[in-house]
Parts: C-alpha cells; sequence; structure tokens
C-alpha cells in the first residue's frame, strides 16, 4: 500500500518549541576561543516542533502541545505551525517567560554544539496537560521528548498508559529516566549516549546494542530502537533484533536528524507499517534531512522520502 491509501492514526506530539540561531563555521571554538564564522540563519527548532513538522510533511494526522512565551517568536512559531498543517489547539502562551532560544555551531564536518535557553518550554507542566487530556484521548500514538520537564512527560505518559496509548520517547537530551516512566512507555529510541545513560550499557556495536536494549526492556519498555548514526538503527521487540542499515548522504548538518527520524517512525507506525518498515522508512527521511542547513527546514516532504533510493 502507499503512504496515501494506508490507514492513518492520529499522532499527539508533546514537547518544547525553539528558535534556532545557527553560525556556520570551519571548526567548533575550544573554551575561550572566538571563531569567525561563515554564514547566519534563524530558524524555527525544538525537539517537539521538529518531530511535529517531520510528521506534518510525512502526511501524519498530528497534534502538538507545547508552550511558547508571549514575544514575537512565540506568534511566530504558532504561525508557522499552522501553515504546517498542525493542529494547535493546545499550545499555551506563557506571560511570565520567553520562549526558548538555541544557539547552534555547525562546523564543515556537519557536527555541531548546541546551548539551549529553555525559557517558556520548562513551564509546560502536569496541570498544562491535564488541560489538554482531550487532545491525549483523540491521539493513538504519543510522541515526546526531553526538553520540557521531566514530571510532565511521566504525568503524560502514565495517563495515556492509563488509556491504552502508545507513548514513543525520543529520551534527549540524554538523562537517567525512572522505572515507572520507563514502564508507561511502548517505545524508547535512544541514539548511543543516551542508551548508555538509561541502560548503563555502553554501546559501541551491535552487541552492546543488544546487551543495552535487553537492560531497558527489563525495566519495562516493550521494544527499543537504538540509533547508531552512520551504522543505522537497532532494533529489539519481543526478543528479536535486527540492525537497519543507514542510508550513504554526503551529511551537511545533522541537527535535526534525530527529531525528523522520530517524526518519520511514529508517522510509519501510525499508519500500521511493520517495525522494520518503518524504521527503513525514518532512516531514508533522516537520510534526505542531513543533506540539507536547519532543523525543522530540513525536514522532508512524504514525495521525497517515498522517491528516495
Amino acid at each position: 500500500m502507499t503512504g496515501e491509501n494506508r490507514k492513518k492514526h492520529t499522532i499527539l506530539v508533546v514537547g518544547s518549541s525553539n528558535t534556532d540561531m545557527v553560525i556556520k563555521t570551519d571548526h567548533l571554538p575550544m573554551p575561550g576561543e572566538t571563531v569567525l564564522g561563515g554564514a547566519f540563519f534563524m530558524n524555527p527548532g525544538g525537539k517537539g516542533a521538529n518531530q511535529a513538522v517531520a510528521i506534518a510533511r510525512l502526511r501524519g494526522q498530528v497534534s502538538f502541545i507545547c508552550k511558547t512565551g508571549s514575544d514575537v517568536f512565540g506568534h511566530q512559531s504558532q504561525q508557522l505551525f499552522e501553515e504546517e498543517g498542525i493542529d494547535t489547539s493546545f499550545i499555551f502562551s506563557d506571560s511570565k517567560n520567553p520562549s526558548g532560544v538555541a544557539l547552534i555551531t555547525v562546523d564543515e564536518h556537519a557536527e555541531n554544539c548546541i546551548v539551549v535557553a529553555s525559557g517558556a518550554n520548562a513551564n509546560l507542566s502536569p496541570a498544562d496537560l491535564a488541560k489538554a487530556e482531550e487532545a491525549i484521548d483523540k491521539a493513538d500514538f504519543i510522541l515526546m521528548q526531553l526538553e520540557i520537564p521531566i514530571e510532565t512527560v511521566e504525568f503524560v505518559a502514565e495517563m495515556a498508559w492509563k488509556k491504552n496509548k502508545k507513548v514513543i520517547l525520543n529520551p534527549a537530551p540524554a538523562q537517567k529516566l525512572s522505572s515507572s516512566l520507563l514502564q508507561h512507555l511502548y517505545m524508547i529510541t535512544p541514539n548511543e549516549t543516551e542508551a548508555e545513560i538509561i541502560s548503563g550499557v555502553k554501546v559501541t556495536n551491535e552487541a552492546s546494542a543488544l546487551k543495552a536494549a535487553e537492560r531497558m526492556v527489563e525495566m519495562g519498555v516493550k521494544c527499543v530502537i537504538i540509533t547508531l548514526g552512520s551504522k543505522g538503527a537497532f532494533i529489539y521487540h519481543n526478543s528479536m533484533s535486527s540492525l537497519v542499515p543507514a542510508l550513504n548522504v554526503k551529511a551537511v548538518d545533522t541537527t535535526a536528524a534525530g527529531d525528523v527520524f522520530n517524526g518519520a517512525l511514529t508517522t510509519a507506525l501510525a499508519e500500521e507499517r511493520d517495525l522494520e518498515d518503518a524504521v527503513r522508512f525514518a532512516c531514508k527521511a533522516a537520510a534526505i534531512a542531513v543533506t540539507r542547513v536547519g532543523a525543522q527546514s530540513s525536514a522532508p516532504y512524504r514525495n521525497e522520502v517515498d522517491t528516495f533510493h
């Protein structure tokens, strides 16, 4: 079946919205070093927003819950989400805190370093989500990350789990997670660093990825996808494991590759694709994203992924 003909379930993304300020440079600065950079871009970003935009461009049915400041960045973000076709009914405005911003430096090898000022994102509270229960009721899949307070992530995961919704957590930025949160997840999608922090197992190859995934399943998660950068994505589910290889492309900017991967993965699962096919689709979307500069601006459209080889 093509993406057009598949059954589509509704996706809810709960997470962060930032404005990214990006400078391209030859190399990333050392502590105390000033580097004269090249091009400057100001782009909409934030892990939650990136994932919501990726889903919308891949023709998923998506709602987004975040909190922005009542400032120019917040108003611009809301307008952009609406233009992408995202349901913004439950975007909250914070009168006390500014919208989140991220300062990003990208070197000539497409490596980046990022500093985030969370602003209103840090104030997205369980009380806000309690007001948005209707959005959780309507969704079949809920995708979250860790740029909002962990207690909010835990609150949503527990509420969604009680309603038999499938919760997917992209555990970035990396931090340790409680066993109760892990038990309320359907799927977790760490990279090597995040997998090590959560499981205690250093991930360097397929064998260590399997050990880390087994540990996370013991901690309560049903399904684990560990992203391994240029090696691809490792799948562990129902005691079965497999590696989906990454596609070989020339990377320009890896800023939102993980977000595009997660958005595409959730979109494919919401179309009832099998797990390996969904991961393959996500790898294709991420491969396209790294060939472009920017966060949301790098997210591919559905026809691009469907025709990419």
